[in-house]
């Protein structure tokens, strides 16, 4: 069986258990070039993590590779998983269903491992992805390890040390922000416009010229057309700004070939789907980015909710 290198540019130390309590699973310079080919399967234990983080789970997983095995485990029927049937289809992931054949008896372990060691002997991968904070994978975890695997768990604060320290890294989800956009009120000031009438006066605006010229104003207003629309797209703005902080830099700049790659890889996002010819335009229409040029003449990106990027990109 072919034992996969390391990614470019990543310390040998990160083979021993590493852990990573918030932030980039890769160091912010390591070169990009290198990490499309390599395979990994992301396996989420559903009933231990939160459908919100799958986004932010994506995104650093585009560090290392394109996870092009998804699947969450999981009993469907219960309720407490509502929240997920969502982001299955929205992040292409395969839902297994696993009933609980005993009462207390966790059976989605069982059924996750068993995935886990067939696809170790019969796909061709690089690593796997463990979401889950429960230490019974642990023994799974070395195994793949042992057999020349790296492993990424990601999981809450309060998973067990073993599980942590098992994992080639582990990243905890509880910090991590939530890259999704919050749902913004539209802001209409109707009453605002009209003046509190008196009486007859309620009628002035009608033959008023003045009055008459002043919905002419609003048109002016609106930037970008459809910008509104592409920002309250929850997917897109999670995979551009998942895509963004996986190519940052140091400096908190990305460049704009590697964050368009980054995308490539967490969703197949095509810029002239959303009316735009390329990923600096989708980037810039969306109002949520910062585009600039580099003194080395090429163009950068960055998040706007990240105030500690420098004024401008470095050469």
């Amino acid at each position: 069986m072919r034992r996969p290198s390391l990614a470019t540019g990543a310390h040998p130390s990160r083979a021993c258990g590493t852990l990573l309590h918030k932030g980039p699973l890769l160091e912010p310079d390591t070169p990009l070039a290198a990490t499309p080919s390599r395979r990994i399967a992301l396996l989420i234990d559903a009933d231990n993590v939160s459908h919100a983080k799958i986004g932010a789970i994506l995104a650093e997983l585009s560090k290392y590779g394109t996870a092009n095995i998804r699947r969450a485990y999981g009993n469907w029927a219960a309720a407490t998983l509502k929240g997920w049937t969502g982001k299955l289809h929205d992040f292409a992931i395969r839902p297994i269903q696993q009933f609980s054949y005993s009462t207390g008896k966790n059976a989605t372990d069982i059924a996750l491992v068993i995935d886990a060691m067939e696809l170790l002997y019969t796909q061709d991968l690089d690593a796997f992805a463990i979401a889950s904070s429960d230490a019974d994978f642990t023994p799974l975890i070395m195994q793949l390890k042992a057999n020349g695997h790296e492993v990424y768990g990601f999981g809450e604060r309060k998973t067990p040390t073993p599980f942590v320290n098992a994992c080639t890294t582990f990243l905890f989800l509880d910090g991590l922000e939530d890259s999704t956009p919050p749902a913004e009120a539209e802001v209409e000031a109707p009453a605002a416009a009209q003046p509190k009438g008196r009486g007859r006066r309620k009628a002035a605006p009608a033959t008023a010229p003045a009055a008459a010229a002043a919905p002419a104003a609003p048109p002016e207003a609106p930037t970008t057309p459809g910008a509104k629309s592409l920002a309250q797209d929850s997917k897109l703005i999670t995979t551009l700004r998942g895509a963004v902080e996986a190519a940052a830099r140091d400096d908190g700049w990305a460049h704009m070939a590697a964050a368009g790659s980054a995308v490539k890889r967490q969703a197949p996002i095509d810029p002239r789907n959303y009316g735009v010819k390329n990923f600096p335009r989708l980037f810039e229409a969306t109002g949520l980015f910062v585009i600039m040029k580099g003194d080395n003449g090429q163009t950068y990106v960055a998040d706007k909710r990240n105030t500690d990027r420098a004024a401008k990109p470095g050469g």
